[in-house]
Order: structure tokens, then sequence, then C-alpha cells
């Protein structure tokens, strides 16, 4: 049994993948690039003359940083982490589900928590996603202008590392 036990694990140590194929290197955003996307957005929402909620999610969409302005709406926080949490986990934006469902001209009832609103966009770096920023509180597509100055200040600081 002992002889057994011993040639079994020869045998799957001797097909069992390298350490580095059982292990992903991926891009994660820091602390630092949520408050550099968050000030860049809040400017950008101030320059609008809007009351917004930005929230900052990592690649798995768990919370980072979030910033409600004075005055933001109240629900501006869930919504805006609903937004972050679609775009981490579909990897893309937000408004192009909200294109989609005026194109087919349909509303369709989602049981997941996914918001199909402008507002939501993912960090990718080298074509990953990083992490991604959700905006609520203005019109749909005042929130995307919002998040894409956050992505865009974010996108300059990384460009600049390199």
């Amino acid at each position: 049994m002992a002889m057994t036990r011993i040639l079994l694990l020869a045998a799957l140590a001797a097909i069992a993948a390298p350490a580095s194929a059982q292990v992903k290197d991926r891009p994660v955003l820091t602390l630092d690039g949520a408050r550099t996307l968050i000030a860049a957005a809040e400017a950008e929402a101030v320059k609008r003359g809007l009351k917004v909620t930005i929230t900052v999610v990592d690649f798995a969409g768990v919370p980072i940083a979030m910033a409600r302005m004075d005055d933001a709406s109240l629900v501006g926080a869930e919504i805006a982490l609903a937004k972050a949490r679609t775009a981490a986990g579909f990897n893309n934006n937000t408004g192009l589900y909200e294109q989609r469902l005026q194109k087919e001209g349909q509303t369709r009832l989602l049981t997941l928590p996914v918001v199909a609103s402008d507002g939501g966009y993912p960090i990718k770096v080298g074509g990953r996603t990083a992490g991604a920023v959700g905006v609520s509180g203005a019109t749909s597509e005042e929130d995307g202008l919002i998040a894409k100055a956050g992505v865009a200040a974010v996108e300059a600081a990384l460009a600049a590392k390199k």
C-alpha cells in the first residue's frame, strides 16, 4: 500500500504543471490609483456643476474608495457601487449595455446587481481589468463623462511611470 501511494504521488508530481502555470500575475488598482481617479472625476463634476458619488472597486468588484460629494443623492452610493461592479465584472463600460437595450427597444429585468446605465468604466492595464469606477448622481451621459475623466487620469499616471 505504501509503495502504491509513493508511485501515485511520483506520477502526479511528474505531470503537475509548474508553479508559474498555477498562479497568474494580474494588475491590481491601488488605493493611490483610486485616489487619483476620484480626484480627477470629482474635478470634472465640479467643473460641470454636478453633485455625484464616485466609487472605485478592484478587479473583483471589492470597494477600494468612495466619495459622495456634498448634497449628492443618498441612493447614489449604491448605484455607483453597482455600476463599478458591473464594469469590473463584465470588463466593459456600462453605457454599452444601456445602448444595447435602447437599440433593441427592450427593458430587461436582471436579477444580478447589474446596471445598464452609463457611468461605470473598467480600468485596464495591458488589456486586463485592474479595477473599475462607477459614478452616479447626474444624467447617464454626464456620469459617463465624469467616470471617463477619472479613468483618463489613472491612464495618464500609468503612462508617466513608463
